[in-house]
């Protein structure tokens, strides 16, 4: 079955989602077409495709496989991060602090059904196995990620510390793989800061979770006293973290305004994030890195930056991700559905996790993108090559010389270059007119 034939066979299992909550009520078939919203008119909808499986299905269709499945069809369509979970599932999820399970160091999504590696913590197994951004997971061991839940996936990837993990890769521009991955623990790494070029430091943050502002706060401090007026901030591949620490990481640099909000139903500001005038510690130059690796305290961190002006944003679009879930049990069956209650915002409101690419994240000031990292866009695309390749598959070449050993080539770092030189001496005299 081709890819866009499994995204149709998925949105059919949402369709018959509802016959949980309607009971098995029944309505003829409508070809009337119906406004989408309206959940009477959807619901009639879905009333008659059940109709059609209890009356026409070649087979006594096991309606409580049916039902577990449309349930999940219905949370996965709405957002990679809402799922509907069993019983066991749901006595899982409440156990997992004490569970002893660990995972292998990485930042997830789901891309076109399919398991997304948005960003690798330096020095976890998943780097450590070679593993990088922009990866497609095809397999975690035998099971195909295009058919289940993020929440799944994720849980298929945590296991017992020194257990193997076997996954199915899909990378742009290269033959698939398996990559095999030993869990285990790892530790974040503090941030850490140099001096580069004319006396501008760099401060590489590698994640925002608690007392990452502590460290962030101790290296800007630490620049200070050694001279340092500009600072780079990079925010590369930070997608870890809370939007409190994220708030706590901008204030240093930011002495008044509002920084970040938290989003509810109804586009409603449940909880908005203000600077504290006492705790900036920073106010010369600055200038942020972000990539497609930047997602959720990251983004929070770059919008807050941009918003209230405090200087340029360089790199590409990040990820688009910063939401808060709630479960909520079924009383009868013991069920959950873990959804999607709030999101991540900048301080004007605007929500990191858009409805598609063009409009989530955060739009950087001045864009230069990395050559070597596919747009999540491209994983369709990917997805259909690899189909492609294995219905029709070219036989491999002869080779006719022996192999050159490979040369690894090392990128020029673009974006931080763009960045040293809007801080550089030159580049201010000329933005003030008085340079050459």
């Amino acid at each position: 079955m081709s890819f866009r034939g499994k995204i149709l066979v998925l949105g059919l299992s949402a369709l018959i989602a509802v016959y949980a909550f309607v009971g098995g009520l029944l309505s003829p078939w409508t070809r009337a077409q119906q406004p989408i919203n309206d959940a009477g008119a959807q619901i009639r909808i879905f009333e008659s495709v059940l109709q059609h499986i209890q009356n026409d299905y070649v087979d006594e269709p096991n309606l409580e496989k049916v039902r577990l499945g449309a349930l999940r069809g219905l949370a996965n369509g709405l957002d990679p991060y809402s799922s509907y979970l069993t019983a066991e599932q749901v006595k899982e999820y409440n156990e997992a602090k004490t569970s002893g399970k660990v995972g292998i160091g990485a930042e997830f999504s789901q891309v076109s059904s399919y398991l997304y590696l948005v960003s690798v913590i330096k020095g976890s197994p998943a780097e450590k196995a070679g593993l990088k951004a922009g990866d497609v997971i095809e397999y975690i061991d035998t099971k195909a990620t295009r058919d289940i839940s993020l929440y799944d996936a994720r849980q298929l990837l945590m296991g017992a510390s020194g257990s193997e993990v076997n996954l199915r890769v899909l990378r742009s521009g290269e033959k698939p793989q398996n990559i095999k991955v030993v869990r285990g623990a790892y530790k974040i790494p503090q941030a850490e800061a140099r001096i580069e070029g004319d006396k501008v430091g760099v401060i590489k943050v590698f994640s925002l979770e608690d007392g990452e502002a502590n460290d962030i706060r101790t290296q800007v401090q630490n620049l200070s006293k050694q001279g340092v007026q500009k600072i780079i901030l990079d925010l590369r591949g930070v997608a870890s973290g809370s939007i409190q620490e994220a708030v706590s990481v901008a204030n240093l640099f930011i002495r008044e305004g509002e920084l970040a909000k938290i989003i509810g139903k109804e586009n409603k500001v449940t909880q908005t994030f203000t600077a504290d005038p006492a705790k900036a510690i920073f106010e010369g130059k600055l200038v942020a890195l972000i990539d497609l690796g930047t997602a959720g305290a990251g983004e929070v961190v770059a919008s807050a930056i941009l918003e209230k002006k405090r200087g340029d944003v360089v790199g590409e679009r990040s990820f688009g991700a910063g939401t808060e879930q709630q479960l909520f049990t079924m009383r009868k069956s013991g069920d959950g559905l873990l959804l999607t209650t709030a999101k991540w915002a900048s301080a004007s409101g605007v929500p990191f996790l858009g409805d598609e690419r063009s409009n989530s994240g955060v739009k950087p000031s001045i864009e230069i993108k990395k050559p070597d990292t596919p747009e999540p866009v491209e994983v369709e695309e990917l997805i259909d090559q690899q189909e492609e390749e294995k219905q029709n598959p070219q036989p491999e070449a002869s080779p006719v010389t022996a192999p050159k050993p490979e040369v690894k080539t090392v990128l020029e770092d673009l974006q931080l270059k763009k960045a040293l030189e809007l801080l550089s001496d030159k580049a201010q005299a000329v933005k003030n007119g008085s340079g050459e």
